[in-house]
């Protein structure tokens, strides 16, 4: 019994500084957030304490487009959850079957995730420029100049736009989780399916998806927790624009805290952001487990 106590006061002590980190990093700033977010405040001078009302200005007036932009976001959550997902899990099942320069391709998919979102926001705008850009280049050279755009200033087109660099970056994340849980499972399963005359697919569907399952899910929730408070390559592509196309919660958060000084205001938008991404993973948690 005494043996038991003193390593759980052993567990206790070595784990209380990064606790205490962490409480001062994270859980300290979102109540500090939730405080500020009762107030009229400039950020500066003196602050007035006004109880719900920006969570009023934010959800009822809602005059500076925060609906649009929740709504832009949750479509972004969509796009990578039903289009990303699939595409990286498919070059994970891919290259775990070990194809001929395995090595290469995995690298090669993850370089993306490692370059500065700087790097590629200025890279894909180059590439979406309407005079010069590859895009358009490539189009015109196909005979199809008349689906040349302005890709980044076309409110049609905009957010699809955003969304592709989006996914050329991330893809190759969520490919390497699968893709090293599809490479843990024993290679005896997959020759007894085999044996049995299973075919690639239905080996893929039968047994490496649903014996990856804690991974996809893990993936699942970073995919659209992500998407719920993206922000780098919105604000660098078209920060937010054309006319709010692209608008998504970070960046008009940034705007209403850094341009126009509403830190009351601009905190009630980061206390949804926070309830929406916790809300988004229960109900993601709570799908996985209904289904198994």
């Amino acid at each position: 019994m005494n043996r038991r106590f003193s390593s759980k006061t052993a567990i206790c002590i070595f784990v209380l500084p990064a606790f205490l980190l962490y409480a001062v990093i994270v859980i300290f700033p979102i109540f500090l957030s939730g405080y500020y977010s009762t107030l009229e405040w400039d950020g500066i001078g003196k602050s007035v304490f006004i109880g719900l009302k920006n969570y009023v200005d934010l959800f009822i007036n809602n005059n500076d487009g925060f609906t649009k932009a929740v709504m832009n976001s949750f479509i972004l959550a969509g796009l990578n959850v039903f289009i990303q997902l699939p595409i990286a899990l498919a070059l994970a099942l891919i290259l775990s079957r070990g194809i001929n320069g395995e090595s290469f391709f995995r690298i090669a998919y993850f370089i993306p995730v490692i370059i500065s979102t700087v790097v590629i926001g200025e890279l894909w705008i180059k590439i979406y420029n309407s005079d010069y850009g590859l895009l358009n280049t490539v189009l015109t050279g196909l005979g199809l100049k008349m689906l040349n755009h302005q890709w980044l200033s076309d409110t049609k087109v905009a957010l699809a736009a955003v969304f592709i660099p989006v996914v050329w970056q991330y893809v190759g994340y969520h490919m390497l989780l699968m893709y090293a849980g599809a490479k843990s499972i024993p290679k005896d399963i997959f020759e007894s399916a085999r044996i049995d005359g299973a075919t690639g697919i239905k080996t893929a569907f039968r047994i490496t998806i649903p014996l990856i399952k804690p991974v996809i899910r893990v993936c699942v929730v970073f995919a659209a927790v992500g998407s719920l408070k993206f922000f780098d390559l919105v604000y660098i592509l078209t920060n937010g624009g054309p006319l709010h196309a692209t608008e998504v919660p970070s960046t008009l958060l940034y705007s209403t805290v850094f341009l126009k000084y509403m830190y009351g205001y601009g905190s009630a938008m980061a206390m949804f952001i926070i309830v929406e991404c916790l809300v988004m993973t229960f109900i993601i948690q709570g799908i996985f487990k209904s289904g198994d």
